[in-house]
């Protein structure tokens, strides 16, 4: 792995760091899935961020002191338990991610739409829409990482200041319409018990996964040792109390009922601007979300990219992936695959599906081959960490998997929802080891013809 350093350019400083903490941490469209969920969702972040938030931070910040490499979990589950189970980690967190950015965009190219109104409210949930904008963002968004991290931390940060500032606008709002026109939430602190509640728990503890994306990048950090932990601490403060603070100020604008788990938080600014009669602001937030969208999808993008590129190193996948682009000093190659892979996946959850159901399931898939790789985090939390912090996050990641598994009530049908989630994501593990084998048996020949 030493190459990596000599490939690869140290363009992040602690601030950078900062910034790519919040985007790749806090996702807005979250907040909408909180507040339709209810007042009862505030329990529930303040259990996520306890028993599985506090330990990952702990658990990250450990592990980055000790094995500051690039690669992050693939470093520390090589130490931790051997090649094979590195290279599934790896696999399992690459996949993840090429599912997420498609129901990333869908979620947030939806409530963009539906903030400027209009024939955009009617679009927001129209699958030829949102296929054929979510695909030319995504590949906008390859293209622009192409240049690297020089470029891409900009990015990141104009997304991340971007989210305070969406914040911050819903916040004021609260605060007027609460005024003047009233609370529309009866807030209860106690959770529905029903199964929306039950899906949204797996889906309130991924809301908080992302600490571990900036160590993947570590040989672009230029203190990577003593910044890693640094910004996991402040970014983590910062990423929980947006998250409750915005999910309050949606609850104080419209009734949990009202709030799509889609576009709520469009709905929320739009319903606000047009009580105030102030229908810019609208505007304004659906241009604000925009970019907090980019900076988001940028940094998942840019962390991503450099895991195939450490694997490629280490042989086991072809060593394409261990190029570096010559000028702008990218992994282009793991580039590309990742986004052909995205595009791939976002045609498949289309078929047969309504939008938001297309949504849910990437969504539900994506939380399972997400957590997957943190049952080796935690594990090796355990093995060279903090062994408390790793058993609390443990328990959240195995409860989490079992749950994401339960079809919500849009599904057309129970059988095929479980089909893609569960069958794509036992799928998605054969593959994985089947790709191991074939590249651990080319590995071997190469070591013993040379």
């Amino acid at each position: 792995m030493d190459g990596a350093a000599t490939t690869l350019r140290r363009e992040l400083r602690l601030r950078d760091l900062i910034f790519f903490d919040i985007c790749a941490i806090v996702s807005l469209r979250w907040v909408a899935a909180a507040a339709h969920a209810g007042s009862g969702s505030f329990v529930l972040w303040i259990l996520a961020a306890v028993f599985f938030f506090l330990p990952s931070a702990i658990t990250v910040s450990s592990l980055s002191r000790k094995l500051p490499e690039e690669g992050g979990l693939y470093i520390w589950t090589k130490h931790a338990f051997g090649d094979q189970h590195a290279f599934l980690c790896g696999w399992f967190y690459f996949i993840s991610n090429v599912l997420y950015l498609p129901s990333l965009l869908l979620a947030g190219i939806g409530m963009t739409a539906y903030a400027f109104g209009g024939l955009g409210q009617r679009f927001a949930e129209d699958r030829a829409f949102a296929l054929s904008i979510t695909l030319a963002v995504l590949w906008g968004a390859f293209a622009a990482n192409f240049f690297g991290m020089k470029v891409a931390k900009w990015i990141s940060a104009f997304g991340g200041s971007s989210t305070f500032v969406i914040g911050a606008v819903l916040g004021m709002l609260a605060i007027v319409a609460g005024v003047h026109f009233g609370i529309a939430t009866k807030f209860d602190l106690l959770p529905k018990a029903n199964l929306d509640t039950v899906n949204f728990w797996s889906q309130i503890a991924f809301a908080f996964v992302g600490l571990e994306l900036a160590p993947i990048v570590s040989a672009e950090i230029r203190n990577p040792r003593r910044d890693l932990p640094r910004a996991a601490v402040i970014s983590g403060v910062i990423s929980a109390a947006l998250y409750i603070g915005v999910t309050a100020a949606l609850l104080v604008l419209l009734k949990p009922e009202e709030i799509s788990p889609m576009t709520g938080l469009a709905q929320a600014g739009a319903s606000a601007a047009l009580k105030l009669g102030t229908p810019i602001l609208s505007v304004l937030l659906a241009s604000l979300i925009g970019i907090a969208l980019a900076g988001q999808l940028d940094t998942w993008i840019a962390g991503n990219t450099r895991l195939p590129y450490a694997v490629g190193l280490d042989r086991y996948l072809p060593e394409a992936f261990s190029r570096v682009h010559p000028r702008w000093g990218t992994p282009y190659v793991s580039l590309l695959v990742q986004a052909v892979a995205a595009t791939l996946f976002l045609l498949m959850a289309q078929l047969g599906e309504t939008v938001r159901a297309a949504y849910q399931i990437m969504v539900d898939m994506t939380v399972i081959v997400t957590f997957v790789p943190f049952l080796y985090i935690f594990g090796a939390g355990f093995k060279f960490a903090n062994r408390i912090a790793a058993v609390s996050g443990l328990a959240v990641t195995v409860i989490a998997i079992v749950l994401a598994a339960v079809p919500p009530h849009e599904a057309a049908s129970a059988v095929i929802f479980e089909a893609k989630v569960v069958g794509g994501s036992v799928f998605f593990a054969l593959l994985g080891w089947m790709v191991f084998k074939r590249n651990e048996a080319m590995r071997k020949k190469r070591v013993s013809v040379s």
